[in-house]
């Protein structure tokens, strides 16, 4: 099976050595994202919702650079560092899966890259 790496600038640079997303077969599956804004790299926002939000536009762009969308996700899993703000990250990560929702692991974490309070990585089906 051939394997395709996904880049994109639209969303942030890897900051590691692993890439933004990998494509195999017809699954499309991406790295964690953080609250990184793209081109600057930094951290987006201090609370849940604000860094939940870009988490998720990171997530949306580096799908569309492998030819797919939210629509398309059939699992997540998600990292807190507080499973205090599991309600409120509900809240915004409802939002932008409007039609169904993908399978999804939501774990604490002692602590994120870049001291980040959430990471998201998706698995789709192109």
């Amino acid at each position: 099976m051939n394997k395709e790496i996904i880049a994109t600038s639209t969303a942030p640079a890897a900051i590691g050595p692993y890439s933004q997303a990998v494509k195999a077969g017809p699954f499309l599956i991406t790295s964690g994202q953080i609250a990184l804004a793209p081109g600057s790299g930094e951290v987006v926002g201090t609370d849940i919702a604000a860094q939940t939000r870009q988490v998720m536009e990171n997530i949306k762009a580096v799908l569309a650079a492998g030819g797919a969308t939210l629509d398309q996700v059939v699992k997540t899993t998600c990292f807190l560092d507080d499973m205090n703000d599991f309600a409120e990250f509900n809240k915004v990560y409802a939002t932008y899966f409007t039609h169904t929702a993908p399978a999804r692991s939501c774990v604490a974490v002692d602590r994120l890259p870049k001291d980040v309070r959430v990471e998201v990585e998706a698995m789709a089906i192109v």
